[in-house]
């Protein structure tokens, strides 16, 4: 690789202090490197020259999600560079970046497949807006305290409905994510498969559900107590927000798309698994 695109959380890297570092040494090395300008409007696709081989995202894994919603059209390869809590995307932290550009730009890496979700909105029938999750996509109450009435499909065919808070669907990748602290499994990232985790439930039997990635699932939002009407938030990856109400619809399934990531290191991810599990 010798074309890099840089996409940078300023909130970490206020000054492009690191940016700057990073840009300098690809391009004294007789690289190139462009750095995004501004943090991107979700409406609007990100420009990225035809020439870009790689992105250097330098952040966290919340960054690395953006990141891959943002350039989901052009399947990009990721590099994650840590500049904040240990995570499970960002894999370099800021004392390696030399040694890891430096292997990138000799061509020493792996690249690993992730499998993406694609949610799609359906009201009174007919589908209007849809959008693409790396980790997961969450559909939670919003407004007044109030329980919300869950109806779950699976290849048509009704499978539950949960009374919760929430429920979760997530790919392997966002496993270690917002399913973790919502009680869901632990899933090697590389797995292809669906889960589907509800979010602090009013039942004492309520689990995930693991199913095969090649599944569709379909959420309806049902009718409250005494037929009152329901609104809750569809969240991509915790970025991008929809309003449904009872009556809508959000169908899930396994995108075509999908999100490579950069790998340097020989550290697996039962070691990073290891780590965050012993951390105090």
């Amino acid at each position: 690789m010798r074309h890099f695109y840089i996409i940078t959380n300023r909130s970490k890297d206020p000054e492009l202090e690191v940016t700057n570092r990073i840009k300098h040494f690809i391009e004294e090395r007789g690289g190139s490197c462009m750095i995004q300008e501004k943090e991107p409007d979700p409406q609007t696709k990100v420009k990225i020259a035809e020439e870009i081989e790689g992105m250097l995202v330098l952040g966290g894994d919340g960054t690395m999600l953006q990141a891959a919603r943002d350039t989901v059209e052009k399947r990009i390869p990721m590099l994650g560079i840590n500049m904040g809590t240990t995570g499970y995307l960002a894999e370099i932290e800021i004392p390696g970046i030399e040694s890891a550009l430096e292997r990138l730009l000799r061509d020493e890496y792996e690249l690993e497949e992730r499998m993406m979700l694609i949610g799609r909105i359906r009201k009174k029938g007919r589908a209007v807006q849809e959008d693409w999750a790396l980790n997961d996509i969450s559909i939670t109450r919003c407004g007044s305290l109030q329980v919300i009435k869950y109806s779950i499909y699976v290849n048509d065919l009704f499978l539950y409905s949960y009374s919760a808070d929430g429920v979760l669907v997530a790919t392997p990748t966002g496993s270690t994510g917002y399913n973790l602290s919502a009680g869901g499994p632990i899933v090697e990232p590389k797995a292809k498969l669906l889960m589907i985790t509800p979010i602090c439930p009013h039942t004492l039997n309520t689990r995930s559900i693991i199913l095969s990635a090649e599944d569709r699932i379909v959420i309806e939002i049902d009718e409250g107590k005494e037929g009152k009407a329901l609104e809750v938030e569809a969240n991509f990856d915790g970025s991008h927000k929809v309003t449904l109400t009872t009556g809508d619809r959000i169908e899930i399934c396994q995108s075509e798309k999908k999100t490579d990531i950069i790998k340097l290191s020989n550290v697996s991810f039962l070691e990073v698994l290891h780590k965050k599990l012993n951390e105090k």
